[in-house]
């Protein structure tokens, strides 16, 4: 995808704060240090749309990202190594759970995980909580430059079996520093933004 316009359009904390252009939404998800704004910043070709921090946990809203006056990038609070208050923590899923539960124009979510280490606890527990709420899941492994390109392989198979990927989840291994994968994240992008997502409740969910 050639992206002509890019810019940070809305910041949010709750619904009546979302876009109201019916517009396809994409969620970036990942680790507090994982490299989302690197990610966004690449993504957008942009230097510094996206402001990065040596400080993890900085992004504290939902930040909507209009591409090509087409769909938007949301960017959420990133998980794990954020220093904050466990009551300020708590706030930001309550924001997250809102949002990806209810926002009819989310259409999946991009989870985005160091290639070089195995999937975290908290990874991990993103990834099922996801699948549970049958949230379509772009699997993107960052970092790639950072390892030998022949031990991509290995490291997609560790981070496949730690999740407990789905098979229609692929992993696409990309580099914030090179935009090796870039074409193909976009590309994944582009099909479920086109796609009608249904978010249905389990039996559990109803009874509880």
């Amino acid at each position: 995808m050639k992206v002509t316009k890019a810019e940070l359009a809305t910041v949010g904390v709750k619904p009546e704060q979302y876009p109201k252009l019916f517009l396809p939404e994409i969620a970036l998800s990942g680790r507090s240090n994982v490299g989302k704004s690197s990610f966004i910043n690449k993504m957008l070709n942009r230097k510094s749309l996206a402001r990065t921090s040596q400080r993890p946990g900085k992004t504290q809203t939902l930040n909507f990202y209009l591409v090509n006056e087409q769909l938007f990038l949301v960017d959420v609070p990133g998980y794990g190594f954020a220093k904050v208050p466990k009551k300020e923590k708590d706030a930001w899923g309550r924001m997250i759970e809102t949002y990806i539960q209810q926002r009819e124009q989310l259409k999946a979510v991009v989870q985005i995980i160091d290639i070089r280490h195995e999937p975290s606890k908290d990874d991990q527990d993103m990834y099922t909580w996801l699948k549970h709420f049958q949230i379509p899941v772009i699997l993107v492994a960052t970092k790639c430059d950072k390892i030998p390109k022949g031990k991509w392989d290995k490291h997609k198979k560790i981070i496949s079996n730690v999740l407990g990927k789905h098979p229609d989840d692929p992993i696409h291994v990309f580099s914030s520093e090179t935009g090796y994968g870039k074409d193909q994240v976009w590309g994944a992008i582009l099909d479920y933004s086109k796609r009608k997502v249904e978010l249905e409740v389990s039996p559990i969910d109803e009874e509880s």
